[in-house]
């Protein structure tokens, strides 16, 4: 059973899920709100997350044969217009820039009225029609294909309710776009990088997920296919941790985006775009974080290993740093989860005590403690952060400092095991397969909160069989889900050999899909 988290620890309160989140990125100083309506600074700690999630998955990207670029932030209003599904899916949400200069009038710094742009330019929200523009230019022939290209950058949608990292008018992404001579090229790219982005959520974020496709209601707008990657958070809601999307040619008519097969004749390429956020720091919080703050899976800890030295204002202090300076240096030599071991010393000028709660606060994975003893010992006391508390003694263990540092990559390992093993028994253990019928369905959620950022009942998610709506059948669904702050999550890529009748209408169920609250 899913135990309830508070802000106790954190903050000296008890709250709901939502405070507890807030709390926890403050306290672990991951970020704060920016004086930028609905955006976020990002502060180092935050950041060195993003950083190790941002290098660990280029590498995945660029080994699959893409390369990186970049383009233009504002992007021409026109260039929007061309495709009429695209821009109604984003135009509520985008910032227009209509002036070049501002002027002194009046003693206020305003607009200049002789500044306006011939045409407004939209600040990127995505960028699949400035990059298909690019793509009516850079693509001639069959032998041009494919392009595969990515590129990292922030983008801009103007959310009216936001959240530090899980919706913010501004964010940092990685968008990919490729363009194919075929259909089943660009869907066989499609569904690999669903995979890619499955591999990298579970092995390096330690976040089990359900991969899968998307019904109709909940497509990229203008995409043929959209897939996800679907995690589930400690409060039961899902996260829609990254899409991958089959453009099909729809962009490519927009844009004009043309090739010479091998006959001779034009046709237009088969495109794809695919994308990961800062979201994905949100739900790593969500997944892994406990009443004591944060704690990161050693892969994307900005630190893994923290040396904590007891300074007491004495003689000995000397002889405790150079030993947690030889043990930096020693750690820092050793390769775990594929790289060199990211060690600290923290010399700053705190009482010990208060260094330690810092660093268990932020997550980091393994907290050393070093005091006179350990250093004339020559042993290490350190500490797990993914180990549980008894009471408000935190377990420590001792070892043989040589002991430890050859044990460092294997702890660092299991650490990253058991909290993948954590989250995934969570998920297994709260997906319901045996809800039937809609009115089975309401009874369960229960009514819709009040507020969405009401902590409410854990629920998990409910997996039933469906019958693939579409059109009207399924918009009158949506609107029955959506009394209930329901949604449609995705169609699992692993799928049973037979179904039973659809949860909403009783007809012969051609597929099972995932239900339940979401962020």
């Amino acid at each position: 059973m899913q135990r309830a988290l508070s802000v106790s620890r954190v903050t000296g309160n008890r709250g709901t899920f939502p405070d507890w989140y807030q709390a926890v990125v403050r306290e672990a100083d991951m970020a704060e709100v920016s004086p930028t309506r609905g955006a976020m600074i990002i502060k180092p700690w935050g950041y060195g997350v993003w950083e190790r999630i941002q290098q660990t998955l280029d590498r995945r990207i660029r080994e699959s044969g893409h390369d990186n670029c970049y383009f233009p932030l504002f992007i021409p209003l026109s260039f929007f217009a061309k495709e009429a599904e695209h821009v109604e899916g984003f135009a509520k949400e985008m910032a227009v820039v209509t002036h070049h200069r501002l002027k002194l009038i009046d003693g206020k710094l305003q607009p200049d009225p002789e500044a306006r742009l011939e045409e407004p330019l939209i600040v990127r929200p995505t960028s699949e029609t400035i990059i298909g523009d690019a793509f009516s230019r850079w693509i001639r022939s069959h032998r041009d294909l494919p392009v595969l290209i990515n590129q990292w950058a922030n983008v801009v949608r103007w959310e009216m309710r936001t959240r530090l990292f899980l919706r913010t008018s501004e964010f940092l992404w990685q968008e990919g776009h490729t363009a194919h001579a075929d259909a089943e090229d660009a869907r066989t790219e499609t569904l690999k990088i669903l995979e890619m982005y499955r591999e990298f959520a579970e092995s390096v974020l330690a976040m089990p997920v359900i991969a899968g496709e998307k019904p109709e209601n909940e497509r990229f707008p203008g995409a043929d296919n959209t897939y996800s990657i679907e995690a589930m958070m400690q409060d039961g809601k899902a996260l829609q941790a990254g899409t991958s999307h089959y453009l099909g040619t729809s962009f490519a008519k927009a844009q004009n985006i043309r090739f010479q097969d091998e006959e001779g004749q034009l046709s237009y390429c088969h495109t794809t775009s695919w994308g990961v956020s800062t979201r994905l720091i949100g739900g790593v919080i969500m997944t892994h974080g406990d009443d004591d703050g944060l704690r990161l899976p050693p892969a994307i800890a900005p630190r893994q290993i923290v040396i904590v030295p007891m300074l007491r204002d004495k003689p000995e202090d000397a002889q405790v740093l150079e030993y947690g300076q030889a043990l930096v240096k020693a750690l820092q030599e050793k390769f775990a989860l594929g790289e060199p071991i990211r060690a600290l010393l923290d010399t700053k000028a705190q009482r010990s005590a208060d260094k330690r709660w810092n660093w268990v606060r932020r997550g980091a994975p393994i907290i050393v403690e070093l005091g006179p003893r350990d250093a004339a010992g020559g042993q290490v006391t350190f500490m797990r952060r993914d180990a549980l508390r008894d009471g408000d003694k935190v377990k420590s263990q001792a070892m043989a400092r040589e002991a430890f540092i050859e044990a460092a990559p294997a702890l660092l390992a299991e650490i990253q095991q058991a909290l993948y093993d954590e989250a995934k028994a969570r998920l297994d253990s709260n997906i319901r397969s045996d809800i039937a019928t809609f009115d089975e369905l309401a009874e369960y959620f229960g009514a819709a909160p009040a507020d969405e950022d009401e902590g409410g009942v854990f629920k998990g998610w409910v997996r039933a069989a469906w019958s693939r709506l579409t059109g009207a059948e399924l918009e009158a669904v949506e609107e029955h889900l959506k009394a209930l702050k329901l949604t449609l999550r995705n169609v699992p890529m692993d799928q049973p050999e037979t179904f039973g009748a659809c949860i909403f209408t009783g007809k012969p169920g051609v597929e099972e899909i995932l239900i339940g609250r979401a962020y």
